[in-house]
């Protein structure tokens, strides 16, 4: 058999079932940053990220039909507003198209590392090609408009040391050392990706139609500004800056542009994803205090997505991924 025509694996499946759920919902977005942004160079950049994603929802869309599978429903113009007040700021658009970039980066990288097949493989490296362009175009945007948040400055040792005491894991009683240039990687991402999460639910809880879906996303807010606060703490004690909230760049406007679906829904991928920019913070960490502070911002963004998930199946808003056939219900049949 052609290696070009295997079938395509539950996991190469369902790879494509994400990438197209969770690019529609960014797509719906992006389209609504585009009609209110008035600086050019960002609208540019909005409109060249739409038109990558329209080329890549026809590609996924092809691969699922061709090994007969539906095309999922994800989101749609239905799910935005046209013609609201704005909600966001220029600025504010830029740095949510920089960090969902990050977010499609590792996305991407996730997809190609369970898919086989040779022509998806070429497909997610073609997606990788296309974010890791965004991101440097996001990236010299924001230097050139002076707000991108570059994380902290080291001076240079010496020399390489090597660890030579057990008081470097300490990191509560004050004997222990100052965090390492490898924590402060994981701790100024999670720190902004907090950042954002927190600043999307204030700016979703202003516009919510549904009392139930106002309240979660004000939890949400709260949850995020709680991790803000644990890992900024940790920083600011090692007298080390901590990027700044965005909180100014949300309008007071409580017209909505999108559909309550589509915001509980965001909330509830940016701290799903998050887990997995936790848990790498978490196996870096070599002080107990950020061993600390992973484990317990972990535990609390699995509580919120529980009530996310019991949110979301409640309005019947939560799309099915495909299933593994069951196999007992099948032989009952006959």
């Amino acid at each position: 058999m052609d290696k070009d025509q295997l079938k395509l694996t539950s996991s190469e499946i369902g790879s494509l079932w994400g990438e197209y759920v969770n690019g529609t919902m960014a797509d719906v977005v992006n389209k609504y940053m585009f009609s209110i942004i008035e600086d050019e160079q960002i609208k540019a950049a909005f409109a060249e990220a739409i038109g990558i994603f329209k080329r890549q929802k026809e590609q996924i869309s092809s691969f699922l039909e061709n090994e007969g599978f539906p095309v999922p429903i994800g989101f749609s113009e239905s799910d935005l507003f046209k013609g609201k007040q704005r909600l966001f700021s220029d600025i504010f658009c830029l740095n949510y198209l920089h960090i969902m970039t990050l977010h499609g980066l590792l996305g991407h990288s996730t997809s190609l590392g369970v898919s086989v097949r040779k022509d998806l493989r070429f497909l997610y490296d073609s997606f990788n090609n296309d974010a890791k362009n965004m991101y440097h175009q996001t990236v010299d945007l924001l230097l050139e408009k002076g707000n991108f948040q570059r994380d902290p400055l080291f001076y240079p040792a010496e020399n390489p040391e090597y660890i030579s005491n057990k008081d470097f894991t300490d990191g509560f009683f004050g004997k222990g050392r100052k965090l390492a240039a490898t924590e402060i990687i994981s701790i100024s991402l999670n720190l902004k990706k907090s950042i954002m999460a927190k600043t999307l639910s204030i700016a979703f809880s202003q516009v919510a139609q549904e009392k139930e879906v106002r309240k979660f996303l004000t939890d949400s807010e709260k949850t995020a500004d709680g991790q803000i606060k644990t890992l900024a703490k940790i920083m600011q004690a090692d007298n080390l800056p901590v990027p700044k909230s965005w909180e100014t760049e949300v309008t007071t406007s409580t017209e909505s542009p999108f559909s309550d679906k589509l915001m509980l829904y965001h909330i509830g991928f940016l701290f799903q994803a998050a887990q997995n920019y936790h848990g790498a913070g978490l196996a870096s960490a070599m002080r107990t205090d950020l061993v600390t502070a992973y484990e317990g911002t972990i535990l609390k963004n699995l509580m919120v997505t529980k009530k996310w998930f019991n949110l979301m199946v409640k309005n019947k808003w939560l799309e099915q991924p495909p299933l593994a056939p069951n196999r007992n219900e099948i032989a009952s049949q006959k």
